[in-house]
């Protein structure tokens, strides 16, 4: 070797100084033949020293120093080992020379990836060694890489592959190595075995997937290869039963019943008599959850496989099938007609129907149908007694409600005083308990509710905030930085709601202003503010209807220029005042998904013109909302949701843009509301002003102080400085160090 090496540090040049390159490699004559291999070797160590600098930010000095003696000398006195090993000829010795080459680029090339990294060094050269030493012997390097962690193992079987692959200990030492891999990334078992499925051990590792992940298994079980067949002829009866239900047409619907399955305490054939019929399979589904929920009660603490399945199944048929139809019938005034589809229903079925269709439902199905008929089909009508026969599952979930839409003292009152006070009290404490699936969908409900209970009731809403503060209190005392953080936010949030003395609640949570959204973070680097609205084509022209009152809200307007060339979105750009660009797909309806490609096409141009919106409007049926979430702009500052404002679409807005100001509304969204808030925003964007959401809603609200049908709308839609359940998600990320 024939480099200096001040790269490291000048300690590191001192203390190395002893044994630099240069001795050792004017310590023996290299064959002119075999000049250049070493010579790739000192390029190769040179270019790791290059780039070791900065791979080794926040290794200490004593460990460099170690790498470095590793890499540098002891490499050198192998090369020369190799060199003046008189037992090897030319071509020995140029295999060995270039294997140590691959050895060093393959650890340069991993520095900074997982598994590897710098420190694996000294460990790499000894293994390495031990390796060559085992080969010029022509015995297995098996033993090695078996004693050697994954990163190292992985860097030997790649630098022998080349030249040494012959060894006897190759074919073991790449099984060992994948079974290496899987054990530190059991979410990799599948995919490798995909690759690899005659291992000895695919059979073991299937089954524990089926355990850990019993979707993905579903997905490769239907798979047509060799890693599909070992599943399908799998021993395992879990395994042969998700094999089977992945091989059927209907194994979707099977799904919400796998741990059912699994115990025999249901059979495929049981369901296939229900799943033609979505009333009855509904039923099902409910009868099934009320036991699950049971058994995650103490004592038995036991969560069911693929209960998140069973959930999302309830929820889509509670929304497609019985919420809305509904909905759709909103102008019906016979309520025979309207709510046929709830006929036969019993009040748990409803009660489910409720609890999952909280963002679609609209305040007259739930005030006039859905509420009413659970306690009209009770022999017994409490409310007690309602949650005890569903295991009080979703309890929090249906207080929100009945407070969000005033039938929380009639639901109280169903129940005797002292039963009443204990499900408040409930319905308070615990929430430092993560929630299965969602640890903080609960309380985000307590927190929600709060304003709706203290407007009606502030008795109540006084004992609620006596409850948060006793559990703030037992939190402390117990260290659970969890319950701490929940119970002192929501002590935060329900005490500026209980005051006449206007409280910030931005600067006491630590979070961006909730009551206004400055003018200037909205702008793009050109100085514009770009909006972005989704529109969604519907059978019932709803879609279609929306997209024309939103366009005539600009056309003749002088202040605004329409491009509508394009057949796929439409152009909006202010010709007076401060720069707004509006893009809006056009509503499409079709069997291959218009909208879908309308979006994406318009999201392209946008982003090949550096066209960041920094305001998102979805304007359509809430069940249109998750096309919209997947592609929300995270440059979004207001995101306008209209009736879409549950917990996980405002979580889902959260985690995309985590200082969204959210605008939603728990009614239908309606012309007659959403036209004056758009109107009122952009005024304030052509003026260049920052958005004073305080000052503007009590604007819009003066403004239909005179149309008592509109200001009851209006009354529906939530403003970002009121939306405590947004308020609360934000703060606690930034309290948890979320963000």
């Amino acid at each position: 070797m024939k480099l200096s090496i001040p790269i490291f540090s000048i300690l590191i040049l001192f203390c190395m100084a002893g044994y630099s390159q240069g001795q050792v490699a004017s310590s023996f004559k290299i064959a002119r033949e075999r000049a250049i291999w070493h010579d790739n070797i000192d390029k190769a160590q040179q270019k790791l020293e290059k780039q070791f600098i900065h791979a080794a930010n926040g290794v200490d000095t004593t460990t460099k120093l170690q790498i470095q003696d590793a890499m540098i000398r002891q490499l050198d006195e192998i090369q020369q080992g190799i060199e003046l090993d008189s037992t090897l000829n030319g071509n020995d010795k140029i295999k060995y020379l270039r294997t140590i080459e691959y050895m060093v680029k393959g650890y340069t090339d991993r520095l900074n990836r997982k598994d590897f990294g710098p420190n694996l060094g000294p460990t790499l050269v000894k293994a390495f060694d031990e390796c060559l030493r085992l080969d010029m012997k022509q015995e297995s390097i098996k033993p090695v890489v078996d004693e050697v962690d994954y990163g190292v193992g992985k860097i030997l079987v790649d630098c022998f592959e080349p030249y040494l692959k012959e060894n006897p200990g190759m074919n073991g030492s790449r099984v060992t190595l994948i079974r290496k891999f899987v054990a530190l990334h059991p979410n990799e078992i599948l995919p490798t075995l995909r690759d690899n499925p005659n291992v000895y051990f695919a059979d073991s590792l299937i089954k524990v997937v089926a355990q850990r992940d019993t979707r993905r298994l579903y997905d490769y079980a239907a798979a047509r290869n060799k890693l599909g067949d070992k599943i399908r002829n799998h021993p395992d009866s879990f395994v042969n039963l998700v094999a089977r239900m992945a091989n059927s047409k209907s194994g979707q619907l099977y799904f919400p019943f796998l741990d059912n399955l699994i115990k025999g305490r249901i059979t495929l054939e049981q369901i296939d008599s229900v799943k033609e019929d979505d009333f009855k399979y509904f039923r099902l589904m409910v009868k099934t959850r009320i036991d699950y929920a049971a058994r995650l009660l103490p004592p038995l603490r036991d969560t069911a496989h693929e209960m998140k399945a069973l959930t999302a199944m309830m929820t889509s048929k509670a929304k497609q099938y019985f919420v809305r139809e509904i909905n759709a019938l909103h102008d019906v005034n016979d309520g025979r007609v309207r709510y046929r589809r709830l006929d036969g229903l019993t009040p748990q079925e409803l009660y489910y129907i409720s609890v999952l269709s909280e963002d679609e439902l609209y305040t007259s199905s739930y005030v006039s149908g859905v509420y009413p008929r659970i306690f009209e089909r009770m022999a017994n009508p409490r409310g007690d007694s309602l949650l005890l026969s569903v295991h009080g599952d979703y309890f929090r979930k249906f207080i929100k409600m009945s407070a969000g839409y005033n039938t929380l003292n009639h639901f109280l009152g169903t129940m005797g005083k002292e039963n009443a006070a204990t499900l408040m009290q409930s319905f308070v404490i615990g929430l430092e308990k993560p929630k299965p699936g969602d640890e903080l969908e609960d309380a985000v409900d307590v927190a929600d509710s709060y304003s709706s209970i203290m407007d009606k009731d502030r008795e109540m809403a006084n004992f609620i905030l006596n409850q948060v503060r006793w559990s703030y209190e037992k939190n402390v005392r117990e260290d659970n930085k969890r319950g701490i953080v929940i119970y002192n936010l929501l002590k935060i949030l329900f005490q500026s709601a209980d005051t006449t003395t206007k409280t910030d609640l931005s600067a006491m949570l630590g979070i961006p202003s909730i009551y206004d959204q400055d003018y200037k973070g909205l702008l793009d680097d050109s100085g514009r503010v770009v909006q972005q609205v989704f529109f969604y084509g519907d059978e019932d022209q709803d879609g279609q209807n929306s997209f024309i009152n939103f366009m005539n809200m600009f056309r003749g307007k002088a202040e605004w220029r329409i491009n509508d060339k394009n057949p796929e979105w439409v152009t909006i750009t202010s010709t007076k005042g401060k720069p707004v660009w509006i893009f809006a797909n056009r509503p499409l309806l079709g069997d291959d998904d218009p909208d879908d490609k309308a979006q994406n096409k318009l999201i392209a141009y946008l982003e090949e013109r550096s066209l960041k919106p920094s305001v998102v409007i979805h304007r359509g049926h809430s069940y249109h909302l998750a096309s919209t979430l997947k592609k929300l702009a995270p440059t979004a500052k207001i995101v306008v949701l209209g009736s879409c404002g549950g917990y996980n679409n405002l979580n889902e807005v959260l985690t995309i843009c985590q200082d969204a100001h959210i605008i939603s509304s728990k009614q239908v969204g309606t012309k007659v509301v959403n036209e004056p808030i758009l109107q009122a925003i952009n005024t304030n964007l052509l003026a260049g002003r920052n958005i004073d959401w305080i000052n503007m809603w009590r604007d819009l609200s003066g403004r239909f102080k005179n149309d008592a049908a509109a200001k009851e709308k209006f009354d529906d839609y939530i403003p970002p400085y009121k939306n405590l359940g947004a308020i609360f998600i934000k703060a606690y990320r930034k309290a948890m160090g979320e963000e």
